[in-house]
């Protein structure tokens, strides 16, 4: 897949440096984003600039942890694609987080398992014996994020199996939690 791994990776860790592993609504705040809670009927959740103000949409009756999940997905577009998003007013619905096809919505989502889970958490669950989904409910998280942290801490040389995980798991057709 063509797209800026490392670069995603290494803006979640500036901004866990700088703010520490904070909410998503906090760092939104710190960041100067505005988040919005929509009762979108399919969408999970949209970034948006307008006039230089950035937004992120979220589904209103999502669960706390979808929402967070959500949140740092749209954070990582703000900090990954904010000129992209400049440029054609935001990401379109059809583009969220499907993986197989947008290289930006793979970062968003590296950027947001990243921000999400730190190595240690990850290890302790694998110290447990923790499969996938155990972990993921550990975590309160969703496995697809458990699996690209996976991915990570692989690329940085742990020993660990590779994964599997949906190319589009945040899409509105699939229920994560």
């Amino acid at each position: 897949m063509l797209a800026d791994f490392k670069g995603a990776v290494e803006k979640a860790d500036e901004l866990i440096m700088l703010y520490g592993r904070c909410s998503a609504h906090r760092l939104a705040r710190e960041l100067g984003i505005e988040i919005l809670e929509r009762d979108f009927k399919v969408q999970k959740g949209a970034y948006k600039t307008v006039l230089k103000n950035r937004f992120i949409f979220v589904k209103r009756d999502l669960c706390d942890g979808m929402k967070n999940l959500v949140i740092f997905h749209e954070i990582g577009h703000d900090q990954l694609h904010r000129d992209e998003a400049d440029r054609c007013g935001g990401f379109c619905e059809y583009d969220i987080f499907d993986m197989r096809e947008h290289a930006m919505e793979y970062e968003a989502n590296i950027f947001a398992a990243q921000f999400l889970i730190s190595d240690e958490e990850l290890y302790e669950c694998i110290g447990c014996g923790y499969d996938l989904q155990k972990t993921a409910a550990a975590l309160a998280t969703d496995r697809n994020i458990v699996a690209l942290k996976v991915e990570i801490l692989k690329r940085k040389g742990a020993l660990l199996n590779t994964q599997n995980y949906s190319n589009k798991f945040l899409s509105s057709q699939q229920n994560n939690f």
